[in-house]
């Protein structure tokens, strides 16, 4: 009886011990900041988030903005890798940090901006139509007509002319069709016409880019500077003085269409292109994440100023200039036209 009755004692003594150890504890908890696990980096960072009033965490007024253990949240919100021994090594960082700044970069200087670019180029094409109309002929048109371009040369500008449209359709969907296709059409519909749109994308693409190249091979002799240009650039092609400044086959204006928006923005376009499709050939490139982000801010600054650029080419070879559609669609121009807008090619001919 009395071994019964001390064990007993024994069992509640160290019960009420343990208790009061406990309650200690968490009076002590409840004064004192915890400290900090190691880092996974093993690089510990001073605990510079730990509040100042360590109460506070407890009844959460400072919980959510200020955690406790702050290297457990600003370690993996970095750039440098750390260790993981699956095979995506892109695994070992957590929070990418310029993953944030690429989604500013495009959503709101590629996004906005540019569609201010594109919004002002294409209401001032409106506005010059408006206010001048088509440019036309000083001479009545002669009926003789005079070959400008092969089959071949037309069939390569068509090819790329067709592909560009689909890819800055696809593109603009893309990159805008949020902001107004998706409340119209519903999620789920967005979501397919989307998909859709990057199928299109991403296998026109290469047609362009080989389209840039045999055109590029075709008349890059044709598009070497010479004697006229610079005061062809300097009045602008006469547009806003009115006064006929004579040109070769191509003026200064088409020259740098040439040269900056075909060649160059093309190009850089198909580059960066290449590098979101992962089909760059001939090199051994590791598709990262930081290396397609840069690749699609460069591919989506490039793509908006070749398309405002593309605006002003396609209205004057359209509805802006009388006859200048002619030689694309034919093949051939009429003489008064070749003389009027190109009349050194005009003169090198009929020597």
């Amino acid at each position: 009886m009395k071994r019964s009755f001390s064990k007993a004692l024994r069992t509640l003594v160290m019960a009420a011990g343990f208790s009061l150890a406990l309650a200690s504890g968490m009076s002590f908890a409840e004064r004192a900041p915890m400290a900090p696990l190691p880092s996974p980096s093993g690089v510990d960072i001073p605990p510079t988030s730990v509040p100042a009033n360590p109460n506070a965490l407890a009844n959460g007024t400072q919980a959510q903005a200020q955690p406790a253990n702050p290297s457990i949240f600003t370690v993996p919100n970095s750039d440098p890798q750390n260790y993981v021994s699956i095979p995506d090594k892109q695994a070992g960082v957590l929070i990418q940090r310029s993953g944030q700044a690429w989604r500013v970069f495009r959503n709101g200087v590629i996004t906005v901006y540019g569609g201010w670019l594109l919004a002002i180029a294409f209401f001032g094409i409106i506005g010059v139509y408006v206010a001048k109309g088509s440019i036309k002929l000083h001479e009545p048109m002669s009926g003789v007509k005079i070959k400008r371009f092969s089959a071949l040369d037309r069939i390569v500008h068509w090819v790329m002319a067709f592909s560009f449209l689909a890819l800055a359709f696809t593109g603009l969907m893309i990159l805008y069709g949020k902001y107004f296709a998706m409340p119209l059409m519903g999620g789920v519909a967005y979501g397919s016409f989307l998909m859709v749109c990057k199928n299109i994308h991403n296998f026109t693409g290469p047609l362009f880019t080989l389209s840039i190249v045999i055109f590029f091979l075709l008349f890059v002799g044709k598009n070497i500077p010479e004697k006229g240009d610079l005061q062809w650039l300097l009045s602008f092609g006469g547009m806003f003085s009115g006064k006929h400044v004579p040109a070769g086959f191509f003026n200064m204006g088409e020259k740098f269409w040439f040269w900056f928006g075909m060649t160059f923005l093309g190009l850089v376009i198909s580059a960066s292109g290449f590098v979101l499709d992962m089909i760059v050939p001939f090199m051994d490139m590791e598709y990262l994440r930081g290396t397609m982000q840069v690749a699609n801010m460069i591919h989506g600054s490039a793509a908006i100023l070749m398309t405002t650029m593309a605006m002003g080419h396609i209205y004057i070879g359209t509805i802006g200039m009388q006859g200048s559609i002619d030689g694309m669609k034919t093949g051939y121009v009429d003489a008064t036209w070749a003389k009027e807008h190109h009349e050194l090619w005009y003169d090198k001919l009929n020597k």
